[in-house]
């Protein structure tokens, strides 16, 4: 799996990244797994196009002291539909953004 790791991160600023994840991410099943909608604008034609698939996401894993998001993009409603694959530019620059967003917003050292 392609993905973008962010490692070597403190235990306080680990709660500081799940409140942030909590308020601007979908919850998964698992405690340490959200999703991260990818805008309408950022969609592959056939992503934008299988209305019933949306939302189309990204993976955000949490580890003791590391973060990992996916360079993924799937649906939450269907794993079998040809619209879920590897990110695009757009959307790859996009996961890259929300990390860099989510440690400067949060004032996290890394």
């Amino acid at each position: 799996m392609r993905a973008y790791l962010i490692d070597e991160i403190s235990r306080a600023d680990m709660k500081k990244i799940t409140q942030f994840l909590a308020q601007n991410a979908i919850r998964s099943s698992l405690s340490k797994i959200f999703w991260v909608k990818i805008p309408d604008d950022l969609l592959s034609p056939t992503q934008y196009a299988h209305h019933e698939c949306q939302p189309h996401v990204f993976a955000v894993e949490l580890g003791d002291h590391w973060v990992k998001l996916e360079f993924f993009v799937r649906s939450l409603k269907t794993m079998r539909c040809t619209c879920p694959g590897y990110c695009t530019e757009g959307q790859r620059n996009y996961v890259i953004n929300f990390a860099h967003t989510m440690i400067q917003q949060l004032g996290i050292r890394t």
